[in-house]
């Protein structure tokens, strides 16, 4: 198995929302990060807590690297929460990595890099492995945003 799809990390979401009460900011500038892995990742959408994390469990590894990609990814920028007729959404400044050599990135792991335990987000899934030739590998995040959520109808 592979990244076939995007999701959510519930052990992130329950640990945001339950007692633990993780302080996950959503529209907190300085907070995210989005790193790039690639289709030999096996996501675990379900995974506890300590290994639904940037640099544990299956996120140990199968980073991509090269030329203009640091690991640990890039910071998103003007990350933002908003809501509207029952729906938030979460949104940030589009991700590139300019001047790179990067090869297969087929998913991007937006993670909480403000909270000692780097707690995993999101995964979105990139669709395909892109590579760059000193090029730029570039995420032009969607219109509605990276994710929403219908809370009601």
């Amino acid at each position: 198995m592979s990244i076939t799809s995007s999701g959510f990390f519930t052990s992130t979401f329950v640990a945001t929302l339950g007692a633990s009460q993780i302080g996950l900011d959503l529209d907190d500038d300085d907070m995210f990060k989005v790193a790039l892995f690639t289709d030999s990742v096996v996501p675990d959408f379900d995974a506890v807590a300590a290994s639904a994390a940037y640099g544990a469990g299956v996120w140990a590894s199968n980073e991509v690297s090269g030329t203009g990609y640091t690991a640990g990814g890039a910071v998103l920028g003007t990350a933002a929460l908003t809501g509207a007729s029952g729906v938030l959404k979460f949104d940030a400044a589009d991700s590139s990595w300019t001047s790179s050599t990067i090869t297969g990135a087929k998913g991007a792991l937006i993670y909480a890099d403000g909270l000692t335990g780097k707690n995993a987000v999101v995964l979105v899934n990139l669709g395909s492995g892109y590579s760059t030739s000193n090029g730029t590998l570039a995420i032009t995040w969607n219109a509605s945003g990276i994710f929403t959520v219908t809370l009601n109808s």
